[in-house]
């Protein structure tokens, strides 16, 4: 295969350099550009055209959801693949509706978005075990879902202190004795807040705080 040319926009540049530093074994693959918001990429696209576009969901200026929408309108020779810490099945369903190639957490391997890339070059879209679930399960059609990455995130008293001490790594049992409450109690808050942020473990949460600056 040919040398394929990819792009990256994520509004924090430590995730972008460690991704296409973690890329650089894979000589098919060149990345031409990088963008900290779906803006700014979209200005670039015809400077760099691309053929690859790696998609963070939550950006400032314009999210991923509007940039995808419109690079499949204004761009449809460039494959979108969303590369997201966002694990809630309804945004899965929704992308490809707006025309996304794929969809990958930020944990994945980069052997795997070395994968999703190529699949997506060679035959326009990239499915993998996630992705199919949802597509089989076709949740996203019973159910309009039109997400909303600016909303502003409230937190009671409770759930922030439950989610600081999660950030600072300590285990259930811990965070009870500092709080004085049980464990059980604990792991009900930790369940309610990975349900809402569309997370499925710990690591997720601290992600997601960190990224939407939930704690101080």
């Amino acid at each position: 295969m040919d040398e394929i040319k990819v792009a990256i926009a994520d509004d924090h540049k430590i995730f972008r350099k460690g991704v296409i530093l973690s890329m650089r074994a894979y000589t098919n693959i060149k990345f031409v550009m990088e963008a900290e918001n779906g803006e700014e990429l979209l200005a670039k696209i015809p400077e760099f055209q691309p053929d690859v576009i790696l998609c963070d969901l939550k950006m400032p200026v314009k999210d991923g959801i509007d940039t995808t929408k419109m690079i499949t309108k204004n761009f449809p020779g460039i494959r979108v693949i969303i590369l997201t810490m966002y694990e809630d099945e309804r945004f899965v369903g929704h992308l490809m509706d707006c025309g996304a190639a794929g969809y990958l957490l930020k944990s994945t391997e980069p052997s795997e978005i070395r994968k999703a890339v190529m699949d997506v070059v060679r035959t326009g879209f990239y499915l993998n075990p996630f992705v199919n679930k949802v597509l089989i399960k076709k949740n996203y059609s019973k159910q309009k879902f039109n997400p909303n990455l600016t909303t502003e995130v409230v937190l009671s008293e409770r759930e922030k202190e439950v989610l600081t001490l999660v950030c600072m790594e300590f285990t259930a049992a811990e965070i009870a004795g500092k709080m004085d409450i049980s464990s059980r109690t604990v792991e009900a808050i930790k369940d309610r807040l990975m349900e809402r942020f569309g997370v499925k473990n710990s690591v997720g949460l601290v992600f997601y705080a960190m990224k939407n600056s939930l704690i101080d």
